[in-house]
């Protein structure tokens, strides 16, 4: 995980964050990079993104979405993770994606398999 190409940060279920892989900690330099382990996400969201990061944890629901920073696109997914079952918090994973991205649509190429 730490040389992942991806930005990957981790909070517990209380939304302190606890884990940052090298992209993460470089993506969020200019606010902190690794001194933000042990601080709570809440804390590094204005309003609105506050209210809906805070929904996040209320729902512990998967939340998927895209951004434009810094020149670059990327997707975000924020995930729910568990331990025994029970909510431990959320993972973020952001990935740069290009401005142009094919799009395949596997369902549509199972309708024309097998016919002639």
């Amino acid at each position: 995980m730490e040389e992942l190409g991806v930005s990957v940060t981790v909070t517990d279920a209380a939304g302190t964050i606890i884990g940052m892989n090298a992209r993460s900690r470089a993506g969020f330099a200019a606010d902190g990079g690794a001194a933000l382990l042990g601080s709570s996400v809440f804390a590094c969201h204005p309003e609105p993104a506050l209210t809906q990061v805070r929904r996040l944890y209320e729902t512990q629901a998967p939340n998927h979405y895209t951004i434009r920073k810094g020149g670059r696109t990327k997707i975000i997914h924020q995930l729910p993770w568990h331990r025994d079952g029970v909510f431990a918090g959320f993972v973020e994973i952001s990935v740069p994606i290009p401005d142009e991205l094919p799009h395949f649509d596997r369902d549509a190429a199972k309708q024309y398999e097998g016919k002639g």
